[in-house]
């Protein structure tokens, strides 16, 4: 059909309008630590610091799966808005975050997350053994440290990097 003969056929009454869409379905596994990787991040206040990123999260738009972590880092999972840069939405996770942090424990106020962060793909068919292994964070660091954990994700996704410059 020509665009013209479209064109006259939309203008008609009772015609829905055809709307034009772009969608997508970009699932990401986001990784940072505090700054140094120092376990600081109080156990009581974990649960409601991953509810938090959650919530901002959500408030940017992402379709959140999964928030986990520990003492010293945390993974979420969620899906990244069409209209959304990962950079931006990663910065204001992390400073949003950190001042939460420093308000809700005044010990912390040199709470800082690092300066990078991990971003990977992730599958709509592995999403749900991600956010499984999210939610295991606190028996899977039992057996592994975090530097070991970044180093097989980062292979396991093909990221070389240097460790000179992967710790800050």
């Amino acid at each position: 059909m020509s665009l013209a003969k479209l064109a006259r056929l939309q203008a008609l009454p009772g015609r829905p309008e055809i709307m034009p869409q772009s969608l997508a379905r970009v699932v990401v596994h986001l990784i940072f630590s505090t700054k140094n990787r120092a376990p600081i991040i109080p156990k009581q206040i974990q649960p409601e610091l991953h509810a938090y990123l959650g919530g901002l999260l959500a408030n940017l738009g992402c379709i959140v799966i999964r928030v986990g972590g520990v003492s010293d880092h945390i993974h979420a999972l969620f899906g990244l808005p069409r209209t959304s840069s990962l950079a931006d939405l990663v910065e204001i996770l992390k400073r949003d975050s950190s001042k939460w942090v420093k308000e809700k424990c005044p010990v912390s106020p040199d709470f800082y997350w690092q300066k990078g962060y991990g971003v990977f793909s992730v599958s709509q068919t592995h999403t749900s053994k991600v956010a499984t292994y999210i939610a295991n964070q606190e028996a899977h660091h039992q057996t592994i440290s975090f530097q070991d954990e970044y180093r097989q994700i980062l292979r396991k996704n093909d990221v070389p990097f240097d460790e000179r410059y992967v710790w800050e």
